[in-house]
């Protein structure tokens, strides 16, 4: 039998995810593989089945904290973004996934001397807002990163480093004290001045923002700050409630997007909602959030200037779409490529395919105080019955990065590696299940059609192998995310957004996130150690702090970890242009020129 034929009689569970891959449908497959019986005798390369440890160990010594920051060259080094280079041919049936993707390396953009009129991008999607406090999803970080300036700019293309953006300089005064000096000269798009006005608006508003604004997430990531002080127009301190390891790395983070005071005085905030306004090298023309947003060359940037005049990101939510425009160059770079079409686009002429691992997880949320899902053994079972390297191996190719629980390697010394895997261990999940206080009632796999790569096939993937270990589970595909009640098992997706635990760990499952505020109700010691490890400098007080944090998440199970996933961009081969850890799509003239 041809291998690419799946053979319904024995519907194995490997072949159940392989024709997930393929794009078969769940509806067709799901009472296929319930008659088989989910046999899988032969995951032979699925992580140990046993269950996570307790970890712990030493992060050594606390660092020195970040003293001051002078002028830097972005030009300096090379990058080490990744990217592909070539390899597999033939359309998505024939060739499921490609074999393996080659990791190039992409240096800064060189100047070239050719200047376009457009760039057009394919997305699958743009956020309901330009603001940038308050579009911060995957969507709207990417669309906002190049209108807009932090404080501070993490450098991605050269070992992560923080260098000057709108501050030339900041210098630590005492353990709660950073004061910071402003770059002069530097204008909104509207041609009114930057000055220490807006660094103390921007950061204002959030810290004073209520808990159903629009602006209640991008709080979260300040609240270590007791207030921001003009000093003069150019200097401006920072103080926080208690020494902050991490106060640098908020100034280059998310939220963190210096806006103008006075527009949005002038305005208002819904209409800055819908125009925006930055001081970067391209300023919003046009917002229509179901098709494009136009942004123009601000030719008063304060930065070098980019060698391209207008650039659109414009919606193409269907895959197949984005790929034939971008071989058709309709478009010039897209979004969200699966896998299972890097083949076509890097036998294509005139297109190729650039890649780099994410610093951001897909997970699981559970709303635990959902009345089916309430028992967290139950959740431990779900957790314990996805063999997450078989849907690593078939649906990403073996391109998307297993998880050592709900960490990063850019943590550097407080990543720990010898925590295990997490386990595959279907019958322990039978075990919890059978000890839960489970009654069959249905656990729905929830979803917002198109928003992740590979999203569908995953869930037509993890809902069999639920199945399997006794769990009446079904998939529900919805055009957006859902909340509140109606939430059960929700796919979502966190971001290292700091190379530091707070930036996951506490942002999204501490005190004040979401998560706790609406679906679930952490244990006191969780949040205790939360709060210690973002007040002290001590750094192997926040390691320790951190790895027992991980115990209790693993054990109450208010979501999972699935993996690390590789983004795919589709690009035409005239662009020097480099993909970020993050979904940040930067044009900035160091990361953007182009060949003939």
């Amino acid at each position: 039998m041809d291998d690419r034929t799946i053979d319904y009689r024995y519907m194995t569970r490997r072949k159940f995810v392989e024709a997930s891959a393929l794009g078969l449908s769940a509806a067709a497959l799901l009472p296929l593989l319930s008659a088989c019986g989910g046999d899988d005798d032969d995951d032979d390369d699925a992580p140990e089945n046993t269950p996570t440890a307790s970890a712990s160990g030493s992060g050594g010594s606390a660092p020195e904290p970040t003293d001051t920051a002078a002028e830097a060259d972005p030009t300096a080094t090379a990058a080490d973004a990744a990217g592909t280079e070539d390899d597999d041919d033939g359309d998505a049936l024939e060739n499921p996934a490609p074999e393996s993707v080659d990791v190039g390396v992409y240096s800064y953009a060189p100047e070239t001397g050719i200047e376009r009129e457009e760039l057009i991008v394919g997305v699958q999607g743009l956020p309901a807002t330009v603001d940038p406090a308050a579009g911060m999803g995957n969507v709207g970080t990417r669309v906002t990163y190049t209108p807009y300036d932090m404080l501070i700019r993490r450098d991605f293309l050269n070992s992560n480093e923080h260098v000057p953006s709108l501050a030339l300089s900041w210098e630590r005064l005492s353990d709660t004290v950073l004061e910071l000096k402003l770059r002069e000269g530097v204008t909104f798009h509207n041609g009114d001045p930057f000055t220490a006005d807006d660094v103390v608006f921007t950061f204002e508003r959030l810290l004073t923002s209520s808990e159903d604004s629009v602006l209640a997430e991008a709080k979260t990531y300040f609240l270590t700050f007791a207030g921001i002080t003009k000093i003069d127009d150019f200097t401006v301190q920072i103080e926080t409630t208690e020494p902050d390891p991490l106060i640098v790395k908020r100034l280059a983070s998310w939220a963190s997007w210096i806006v103008p005071k006075g527009y949005i005085e002038s305005v208002g905030h819904d209409e800055f909602m819908t125009t925006g306004m930055g001081t970067g090298p391209f300023k919003i023309v046009s917002f229509d959030p179901d098709n494009e947003l136009v942004l123009e060359r601000y030719d008063g940037y304060w930065g070098d200037p980019v060698s391209l005049q207008r650039l659109v990101f414009r919606v193409i939510p269907e895959i197949a779409a984005r790929v034939t425009a971008l071989l058709n160059d309709e478009v010039q770079i897209i979004t969200n490529v699966p896998p299972d079409q890097v083949g076509a686009i890097n036998d294509s002429s005139g297109a190729e395919v650039r890649s780099i691992p994410l610093a951001n997880a897909h997970i699981l949320y559970y709303n635990t105080h959902n009345p089916v899902i309430t028992d967290k053994k139950l959740r431990q079972a779900l957790n314990l019955a996805i063999d997450r390297q078989l849907i690593i191996d078939t649906i990403w190719s073996g391109q998307a990065v297993p998880k050592h629980s709900h960490q990063f390697e850019e943590y550097g010394p407080l990543f720990n590696p010898d925590r295990p895997l997490l386990p595959y261990d279907p019958d322990g999940a039978r075990q919890l299940v059978e000890e839960s206080s489970y009654d069959g009632a249905v656990v729905e796999y929830q979803l917002a059609a198109g928003y992740y790569t590979n999203s569908e096939q995953v869930a037509q993937a993890i809902v069999p192998m639920w199945q399997d270990v006794g769990i009446n589970a079904e998939v529900r595909i919805s055009e957006n995310f859902l909340s509140g009640d109606e939430r059960m098992v929700h796919t979502g997706s966190n971001s290292s957004i700091l190379a530091d635990p707070d930036g996951v760990l506490w942002r999204a499952w501490g005190a004040g996130s979401s998560q706790q505020v609406n679906y679930w109700d952490a244990p006191a010691e969780f949040n205790e150690l939360g709060e210690e490890a973002r007040r002290t400098l001590d750094e192997e007080k926040r390691y320790d702090n951190y790895q027992r944090m991980l115990d209790i998440w693993e054990e109450e199970a208010p979501g999972t970890v699935l993996y690390d996933p590789v983004e795919f961009y589709g690009v035409n081969t005239s662009i020097n242009w480099s993909p970020y850890s993050f979904y940040y799509m930067d044009f900035r003239a160091y990361n953007l020129s182009f060949e003939e």
